[in-house]
């Protein structure tokens, strides 16, 4: 009876265990999409399995042969526990906490079911090692699960999509569709911005880009009085964007960059164009305008489907500034597209010169980054596609709020600046937000905390060496979260010498502690990309 009564309290543990375990990875899978492959890659490349449970299991194994049984299992309990204690919940301490929806409980309580039922064989044969299998199957299980669920999601999908679909069709607004390796965030946020002064206008929120968030938004905010409907599209691999704009079929587009962003999912820089011009292809099927940034014709297929097409385009972008022969950068402007003349950034805000069809704007915004220039320009000539007045354009931008987490600069009560581009992780955005840094740096330190970028793919070791010497030739301290994913960012940070100094730390919140023992007045501190959980916090198994 005292034997039973053991064992069970032990398979009580592992239940705890179990639950947390299960978090963990349904936690990282959310991020990912709900997608197995990513998981697995996640799992692969941080060797995200189980250690500690299974060495004291093995360990505790061996020991039975010399210790009495109702011992080992007390040990085995412990053990359980305390892990169970100290893993971390994501529900509470993570900086994107794991959502409970209505799929996350579909995925979660039959996984915890299934690690329960594999517990059993474990529970009738009192000794260690089965439990090492047991705890290994916590991540096949929660695999094997949302593998099943996957005809039972695409049903509840369709089903989503299909009523979001016929009440566009119902309503018919106009959809602005707005994608881009960078920029379609900010631009989103320029043009719903200008479109909401002068009508009613729906904007997708935040950075919703995927087919159920942009479903959910239709069902549950679109209404018939609605003249304007933004949309952000992303691009998860070829073809997304031709999904979602057979959702939302756009009367106009605007594609702002074809860059880096999710390379890891392209492969080639080719294919990131060939997703984005789907767009393209949407709009000219309605017969409206794709406004696009002059570099996106970098590339084949964009400028194949420009010659092709040319009425259906309209190019924004600065004139070549350097020496073609240096085959730096080659302008695709032609006389008749929109000229960028000048970009400049003021105490209060960007202003941006343009010409276009002979005549020239001033727009201004209180927006900070150079690069904000060429997505307030997209924004501008689309707003005025849609029969935006320019004088109406220019009275809306000024009540125009910063942008959060991109750029976003604000002056604290300590008398330190905050420069808050938590949300940007590309090369282009970093570089701009190292401008921004020194310029406003005067008498105090220029201040970096970053994790560096993501999903670069093979340009991952060369974008951040480049940063990283930029980031030297302008920043007095350098907080490096994680350095050991970006070793070549420290590399060229410490190559540009100088007596500037570099701290590596575990966490953000690590960083955010040494500023806030270090800051003195007249800091400028930046904050450069803050990664999801999955790539910052890995967990101790």
């Amino acid at each position: 009876m005292i034997e039973l009564a053991n064992t069970s309290l032990v398979f009580v543990a592992y239940a705890a265990f179990a639950l947390k375990r299960l978090m963990t990875y349904l936690h990282v899978l959310q991020q990912d999409d709900y997608e197995n492959s990513r998981l697995m890659k996640w799992v692969w490349q941080h060797k995200a399995f189980d250690k500690r449970m299974s060495f004291a299991l093995l360990v505790l194994g061996g020991a039975q042969f010399y210790i009495e049984a109702f011992f080992i299992n007390f040990v085995i309990f412990m053990c359980f526990i305390i892990l169970a204690y100290t893993e971390k919940d994501p529900r509470k301490n993570s900086k994107k906490k794991l959502v409970a929806t209505a799929r996350a409980h579909r995925i979660f309580w039959p996984s915890f079911a299934l690690v329960c039922a594999l517990g059993v064989p474990s529970f009738y044969y009192s000794h260690p090692w089965p439990w090492i299998f047991t705890v290994q199957m916590i991540l096949p299980s929660i695999l094997i699960v949302n593998l099943f669920l996957q005809p039972f999601e695409e049903l509840i999908r369709k089903k989503y999509w299909n009523e979001a679909r016929a009440k566009i069709q119902r309503l018919q607004p106009t959809v602005i569709g707005i994608t881009g390796s960078f920029g379609k965030t900010s631009v989103k946020h320029i043009l719903g911005h200008i479109l909401r002064m002068n009508a009613l206008t729906l904007i997708t929120p935040g950075s919703v880009n995927t087919p159920m968030g942009i479903t959910r938004i239709i069902r549950e905010q679109l209404e018939e009085e609605h003249k304007f409907f933004v949309v952000e599209m992303g691009a998860y691999g070829p073809g997304s964007i031709k999904h979602l704009c057979r959702l939302t079929p756009p009367d106009i587009g605007i594609i702002t960059a074809i860059g880096h962003a999710h390379y890891e999912r392209f492969k080639t820089l080719e294919r990131v164009s060939e997703a984005k011009f789907e767009l393209a292809q949407a709009v000219m099927a309605k017969d409206g305008k794709i406004i696009i940034h002059e570099r996106t014709l970098r590339f084949p297929y964009p400028r194949k489907l420009k010659a092709e097409n040319p009425g259906a385009f309209i190019v924004c972008g600065e004139p070549a500034a350097i020496d073609p022969e240096k085959r730096k950068h080659v302008s695709y402007l032609s006389p008749d597209d929109v000229h960028i003349q000048k970009v400049e950034q003021r105490s209060n805000g960007i202003e941006t010169r343009l010409t276009w069809n002979g005549t020239t704007y001033i727009v201004e915004a209180p927006l900070y980054g150079l690069h904000h220039g060429h997505n307030l320009a997209l924004a501008f000539v689309t707003a005025l596609q849609l029969g935006i007045e320019s004088d109406a354009i220019h009275a809306a931008l000024q009540s125009l709020s910063q942008i959060e987490h991109r750029l976003q600069v604000t002056q604290r009560p300590d008398q330190t600046v905050l420069i808050d581009d938590a949300f940007n992780s590309n090369p282009v955005g970093f570089s701009s937000a190292l401008e921004l840094l020194g310029q406003l740096k005067n008498q105090g330190r220029a201040i970096l905390i970053t994790p560096g970028m993501i999903e670069l793919g093979s340009s991952h070791y060369e974008a951040h060496l480049k940063i990283g010497e930029f980031a030297g030739e302008i920043c007095d301290v350098a907080l490096v979260v994680n350095s050991g994913r970006i070793p070549s960012f420290v590399k060229g940070f410490k190559n540009t010498g100088g007596s500037k100094t570099l701290i590596e730390v575990d966490t953000f919140q690590e960083a955010s502690a040494w500023v806030e023992k270090n800051k003195q007045p007249k800091d400028v501190i930046l904050i450069e990309n803050d990664l999801p959980d999955m790539y910052e916090r890995i967990p101790k198994m």
